[in-house]
């Protein structure tokens, strides 16, 4: 994608207060910035070739502005560290954290992130985590602005409760800190399924 292109892209899928400073980070950085179909295994992705050279970030185009923007700076952070460490420190070490911390504080402003996600957003990257979707609170205030969610959080529904999640029918069993202790209905084993999962919830059977 050229300037103008990319231009576009970002006032598609950024809050309008960002695009200026996201796309000052694309011409500063030099990357190669894709823009991916709906993905249910990640949210965005840093990528170095080493034979040619070239840095990839890949961000998932399903996801709503505020989630977008998070999700974009937390991989420019990767690339400004790969920029200055290479592969000699952990990819979100403290020196990822401290960059990602530089490059988020910017847009902690309440012009460009509503208070529902800003609170949530300023205790978060106090300590970032590897993903948002490992910060129960934060993740829910971002699919808070889903214009496509359905169903409820794992976490929020009762034990003993029956529900529907990637197509088999559990019964929640016991609350963990930030996983959930679930029996598949047809089969009797259990697993830990993620708090913030999406799940669609039945009535329980009288």
């Amino acid at each position: 994608m050229d300037h103008s292109k990319h231009r576009l892209a970002f006032e598609r899928h950024l809050p309008v207060g960002a695009v200026d400073y996201c796309l000052g980070l694309w011409l500063e950085q030099g990357f190669q910035l894709k823009i991916t179909p709906d993905r249910t295994s990640k949210l965005g992705d840093y990528r170095y070739d080493p034979n040619t050279g070239k840095h990839r970030i890949s961000i998932n185009g399903s996801l709503n502005p505020y989630a977008f923007l998070v999700t974009y700076i937390h991989e420019v952070a990767h690339k400004v560290n790969f920029d200055l460490h290479q592969n000699r420190v952990d990819p979100h070490g403290k020196e990822w954290k401290h960059q990602f911390k530089k490059l988020m504080i910017p847009m902690l402003r309440e012009d460009i992130f509503p208070m529902s996600i800003l609170g949530p957003l300023a205790l978060h990257m106090k300590n970032p985590k590897a993903t948002s979707v490992s910060d129960p609170v934060l993740f829910k205030a971002l699919r808070h602005h889903d214009t496509k969610t359905s169903g409820v959080f794992l976490s929020d529904i009762d034990l003993g409760q029956k529900f529907l999640f990637k197509k088999t029918v559990y019964r929640k069993i016991q609350q963990k800190r930030t996983r959930v202790l679930c029996e598949a209905c047809h089969t009797g084993k259990q697993y830990l399924i993620s708090g913030t999962a999406p799940v669609q919830q039945f009535k329980n059977e009288t």
